[in-house]
């Protein structure tokens, strides 16, 4: 007979899928066959950070399914995800005052266009995928 698990660790255990749902979410797919292929994303390299030991499981490669998970737990555990959203908010925010900065123009396409270029910039910081 196998020993009793606890709800406390049922929970954990459910936390821990939980949470790497949302890692794989907020990644998304690219970034996850990215991270696979080696390619070192911005989260990751935050994470290595915080996170040295994160290295040496990136140097056995992390084409190895047990690695990735690995690399997700130091991900989860990391402030990677939240330092690449405000990187990505602070370049946005950038862009779009680059935009603004522009000369008005009464030109109805150049006003679409800088409209489009804003726009775009909001995307960026919204999408999901």
């Amino acid at each position: 007979m196998g020993a009793k698990r606890s709800e406390d660790e049922d929970e954990d255990e459910i936390d821990d899928l939980k949470l790497k749902e949302f890692l794989q979410t907020s990644l998304g797919k690219s970034s996850l066959s990215d991270i696979r292929h080696g390619i070192m994303t911005a989260p990751i390299l935050f994470a290595l950070e915080e996170f040295p030991q994160l290295g040496a499981v990136v140097e056995k490669g992390i084409d190895n399914p047990a690695n990735i998970e690995i690399a997700l737990d130091y991900l989860a555990k990391s402030n990677g995800i939240q330092r690449t959203r405000d990187l990505a908010r602070k370049h946005a925010n950038l862009a779009a005052k680059a935009i603004k900065s522009l000369p008005e123009c009464e030109d109805v396409n150049v006003r679409r266009s800088r409209r489009a270029l804003l726009d775009l910039t909001h995307i960026v910081l919204t999408r999901t995928r």
